[in-house]
């Protein structure tokens, strides 16, 4: 007999089975389902996976989102504790992990979320050996050399969320001072996400002029303005909010969400996130750092060479050794 749908709809031809934009992201959390809604609502898949191991969580944010699907352009999405969902992923977002406490650094965090992708890394690549990785769990530079180190894929496929959102917040708090849209407000944070990341204030500009034109000592304690509090601020900014709210996460969504669509897009737009940065402004080390880089369908397309001043050549090659040091005492 019949059923309501077959009286309602002569099917014609046999549903495609593979997406080109779909996205899995592991891990439910707040950074996770952060991720997760600002590429539904921004319209930068139309197929998305949740992956976690908690059951209850993972089904609630799905029925949640699901029930939204009006309103996001009725996109496809799932949820599951089993990695098959995951298969044919053109991206994967990594977000799970333990969660920075207050008062604890980036790196503090190393082992215990290691340990965490050791079980995710492998399994992803089972079921998307063509995806490109995107790590996003803290500390993310170490961590995405860890999934580069799991994965067995080419350094290109596997990049970190980086400074993509410490530049944004470097831009942010530049538009404050001056009054211009952070949009018009040029500057790059590079090296580590965390503690020893470099601002490049050789660089910073609006509208093509460097500020340090104006103001010479401009990032230097010399400077009377004492712009070197805007990238204090910067490296700050996780460790205030984790105390104001708990946790971060809508511009790590947002910052995630951007990278996701210079992928899918392949659109070639620079972004700074975390790369393989060995031969690169004389780092001799295998470590992951952020410098300005094109993505594309492949990841990583090119890293852009910035003329560095020496003391911020310095300062990147400090945050290698730092990084090196740590990735030694990993248990891989």
């Amino acid at each position: 007999m019949a059923g309501t749908k077959d009286l309602l709809l002569s099917e014609i031809s046999s549903p495609v089975k593979d997406s080109e934009s779909k996205v899995t992201v592991v891990g439910v959390g707040q950074v996770g389902m952060a991720c997760v809604f600002s590429i539904l609502a921004q319209n930068v898949s139309h197929d998305v996976v949740l992956i976690d191991c908690v059951e209850d969580k993972l089904k609630g944010e799905l029925l949640d989102l699901q029930h939204g699907s009006l309103f996001l352009k009725n996109p496809r999405i799932n949820a599951s504790s089993d990695y098959a969902a995951s298969a044919g992923s053109r991206l994967c977002i990594v977000t799970a992990g333990v969660r920075q406490r207050e008062g604890e650094s980036r790196l503090d965090l190393v082992q215990r979320n290691t340990d965490v992708l050791k079980n995710i890394i492998p399994k992803l690549v089972k079921y998307s050996p063509n995806t490109v990785l995107l790590i996003v769990s803290n500390p993310v530079d170490i961590l995405t050399y860890v999934a580069w180190r799991l994965s067995g894929l080419p350094k290109h496929r596997v990049l970190g969320s980086g400074t993509n959102l410490d530049s944004s917040r470097f831009r942010f708090l530049m538009s404050q001072k001056l009054g211009v849209a952070p949009s018009s407000c040029h500057g790059w944070i590079i090296g580590e996400h965390g503690d020893s990341s470099v601002a490049v204030w050789s660089g910073v500009n609006v509208a093509g002029v460097r500020l340090r034109e104006i103001n010479p000592s401009m990032g230097t304690q010399q400077d009377p303005e004492r712009w070197d509090q805007v990238h204090k601020e910067v490296v700050n900014s996780a460790y205030e909010i984790i105390r104001l709210k708990g946790y971060t996460n809508w511009a790590i969504g947002l910052s995630v969400a951007s990278l996701a669509q210079s992928i899918l897009n392949n659109s070639h737009n620079v972004h700074a996130v975390s790369v393989n940065v060995k031969g690169l402004h004389g780092i001799t080390q295998e470590v992951y750092l952020s410098l300005p880089s094109v993505l594309g369908e492949n990841g990583v397309r090119s890293i852009v060479n910035q003329c560095l001043t020496e003391d911020e050549k310095q300062r990147l090659l400090k945050s290698a050794t730092t990084l090196d040091d740590i990735q030694k005492t990993i248990n891989l």
